[in-house]
């Protein structure tokens, strides 16, 4: 049963062009946060997967749940870290999803998205250099498709798998939910990294798990194989939709009745964030 006289904070929606923020020392550290961030999680994440490959037949692999608690453990790691920050967004499909919200202005989500996938590069690149040959002969930790499934599959995929990572990045955010169920202790960061563990296990025989443009971006950069440029449209479109079809259902649907004249700007909570 719904409580009646909710006692939580509903802001404002983010104004589409805030020329003032520019102007702010915050915004430019929530800027480089998003950048030192994704860097992080590539380094981690890459170097898991890199690894993980090259130990195969042998017992020091850490294997596929593994490789899913070091993608869902980084992002629970860095979102705790950085959303008084940033948001801890950590994912352009995140930040559009925020954006299509109404909490983060146009530029914001423009320089956060640019932040992303530098440190996205960056991080890859890293994971590059100490690699070394182990790097390139075990697929630079690169997003495809997997043989066995169409294009079609694994933008399906991507996008389901994107929906719930960024239906549970509102859901742990919502101010209303926080102000109705304040007696239920859960710290927002831990459902978003345990989303990402649960899609990791599910779409990674398909596509390798994408649901982060950056992820997808940095390793297609810099391992430079054809197949995984050539599938990095998927990479880009499945999150994107998947972001925007997650934010019109909270947004729309379950959170209908809070878009009164009192709550049009509802969804600009606490730090939301995500991979």
């Amino acid at each position: 049963m719904e409580m009646e006289g909710e006692d939580y904070e509903e802001h404002p929606p983010a104004p589409l062009l805030d020329s003032l923020e520019l102007k702010l020392w915050s915004f430019y550290r929530a800027v480089i946060a998003e950048f030192v961030a994704t860097l992080l999680f590539l380094y981690i994440t890459m170097t898991t997967v890199v690894e993980n490959k090259q130990s195969k037949g042998t017992c020091g692999g850490v294997g596929l749940l593994g490789e899913a608690w070091a993608f869902g453990g980084m992002i629970f790691v860095l979102v705790y870290c950085i959303s008084g920050i940033s948001g801890g967004h950590v994912n352009p499909a995140v930040t559009f999803a925020l954006f299509l919200a109404r909490k983060v202005s146009l530029p914001r989500a423009v320089l956060y998205v640019v932040a992303q996938c530098l440190g996205a590069v960056c991080g890859t690149a890293l994971v590059k250099g100490i690699q070394g040959s182990f790097y390139a002969s075990n697929g630079g930790g690169s997003n495809s498709v997997s043989p066995g499934y169409s294009k079609g599959s694994a933008l399906l995929a991507e996008i389901i798998g994107t929906f719930v990572l960024v239906y549970t990045v509102f859901s742990a955010t919502d101010p209303k939910r926080k102000a109705r169920d304040s007696h239920v202790p859960v710290l927002a960061p831990l459902p978003i990294g345990f989303a990402v563990f649960l899609v990791y296990l599910a779409t990674n025989s398909i596509t390798g798990t994408g649901i982060n443009p950056a992820r997808s971006f940095g390793p297609a950069v810099i391992y430079g194989h054809k197949k995984s440029r050539d599938d990095l449209w998927i990479f880009w479109i499945g999150p994107l939709i998947g972001a925007a079809v997650a934010t019109a259902y909270h947004r729309y649907l379950l959170r209908a009745g809070a878009f009164g004249s009192k709550n049009l700007g509802s969804l600009r909570s606490h730090p939301a964030s995500a991979i």
